[in-house]
């Protein structure tokens, strides 16, 4: 194969991500495959699992990474359409040497990419940078490879049912998978599941005809808080595009954001394994990492990312990690990677055993005022060096900082973030404050760091 220049804005920090047809190609499957495969192969691996997500565009995408990842000498496993946890479960489970999933995850029908794993670990950062250099020089390794298709569907769906462990379950539980790539195996699953169940949008169809496949903006919940009402359900669950996020409504029809599903999970968690580290990224609630310490726990504060979650939580040998995005890893009765599935079954335990609805733990939760997630556009020439600003003023001043990414600044009347987006040319802010007395003194005090370094503020502050 001859030299490739990938364009560089699909060169992510967490995957390999473009449109199709204007920053993504096919010729760019091929390439990925011999970059990746010779990676693998210089790392001494030798087989390789892929599979690929419901959008029409990922067949042909799967077929030229494949062709890539062959030309390498590599053994393939071809585990089909499913969720990218499903993915990760045959990377882990079978005798592979990393995977490969081709998914645009939680983004618009015409996007799509490639997310990867190394010997167990994430593949992030540098390394895909480096994909780059070894498609422009076509430094690839060459041999005849071998392919084999692979149904792991059954045993994965098995594997996630035997969570459940045995306990009599009287719940009444919504699905929303979306049309993403969720709904085969959640077909599967809830078949093997105690409990009554109603699914919605379950019907695999990757131009998501039904709404947006984010489970973490409220108005995709909408169908699901309907059904919830409809069916009298105990709790409802929504997947994204390929079930590494996971969106929660409550009995009453509330959503719950991911950070205070953490502490539900984590209060179950604690109980068992006083004093274990629970990792949240910089965005989370200060009510979780308040509330891990109450449990007995060791709040750990990280950087935004999966990638980076991941490898935090493999190095403080973390059970349970999490972010605001709806990623949440469980390492201490499962594999440690973002599976929205496993993440589903194990709250259906949690409030089983524990006798209890999802409406009367959110009901536990302290209350407090905060704004959404808000993403707001700025130059990538900027974005690092304004958040740097802002952490300069705010130290000189004395301010109570944690500069982990961004600048998180802690006051009397609660804290706000500000941060550069690793893959994006965005600013991401969020305040939060125990009323509205003190949010609006945040939103003003972020306001103000944003007109000295001469940003507009985006509308919500």
């Amino acid at each position: 194969m001859s030299t490739h220049r990938f364009e560089p804005t699909i060169l992510r920090e967490y995957d390999v991500r473009g449109i199709v047809g204007e920053s993504l190609f096919e010729a760019d499957a091929l390439a990925l495959g011999r970059a990746f495969g010779t990676r693998l192969i210089r790392a001494g691996g030798r087989t390789v699992a892929v599979g690929f997500d419901g959008r029409p565009t990922s067949p042909a995408l799967e077929t030229k990474l494949v062709e890539g990842l062959l030309g390498c000498g590599l053994q393939i496993v071809r585990v089909g359409l499913g969720p990218t946890p499903m993915l990760s479960y045959a990377a882990k489970t079978l005798p592979t040497d990393g995977g490969v999933m081709v998914t645009g995850s939680h983004n618009p029908a015409r996007h799509n990419g490639f997310k990867m794993t190394l010997q167990g670990k994430s593949f992030f950062g540098a390394d895909i940078q480096a994909l780059g250099t070894l498609a422009a020089e076509a430094d690839f390794e060459r041999g005849a490879g071998s392919k084999r298709d692979y149904d792991l569907q059954d045993a994965y769906a098995q594997r996630l049912a035997d969570e459940f462990d045995g306990p009599t379950c009287a719940l009444t539980i919504g699905w929303d998978p979306g049309n993403g790539a969720a709904g085969e195996i959640l077909t599967r699953l809830i078949k093997r599941l105690p409990g009554r169940h109603h699914v919605i949008n379950g019907a695999i169809d990757g131009t998501f005809p039904n709404h947006h496949p984010d489970p973490t903006v409220l108005e995709n919940l909408a169908q699901l808080q309907t059904l919830v009402r409809d069916k009298r359900c105990d709790l409802g669950i929504a997947f994204d595009g390929d079930a590494d996020r996971i969106g929660v409504v409550d009995g009453k029809g509330r959503a719950l954001y991911a950070d205070q599903l953490m502490l539900i999970y984590a209060e179950e968690l604690l109980a068992r394994m006083p004093g274990k580290p629970i990792i949240a990224d910089v965005k989370s609630s200060q009510v979780l990492f308040d509330g891990v310490a109450k449990l007995g726990g060791r709040p750990v504060m990280w950087k935004t990312g999966h990638s980076l979650i991941k490898a935090k939580m493999a190095e403080l040998k973390a059970p349970f990690a999490g972010e605001m995005s709806g990623h949440l890893f469980f390492a201490d009765r499962y594999y440690g990677f973002d599976d929205a599935l496993y993440a589903a079954v194990r709250l259906m335990r949690l409030l089983t055993v524990g006798h209890t609805s999802l409406a009367a733990l959110r009901d536990r939760i302290p209350a407090v005022v905060n704004t959404p997630e808000l993403r707001f556009a700025c130059p990538e020439e900027r974005k690092f060096a304004i958040v740097a600003e802002v952490l300069a003023r705010q130290k000189a001043k004395g301010a109570e900082v944690s500069d982990i990414d961004g600048a998180r600044v802690r006051s009397k009347a609660g804290w706000w973030l500000l941060r550069a987006s690793n893959t994006q040319a965005v600013l991401v802010a969020r305040c939060e404050a125990a009323d509205e007395a003190g949010l609006a003194e945040l939103k003003s005090t972020l306001v103000a760091e944003l007109d000295a370094s001469g940003v507009a503020p985006p509308p919500g502050l």
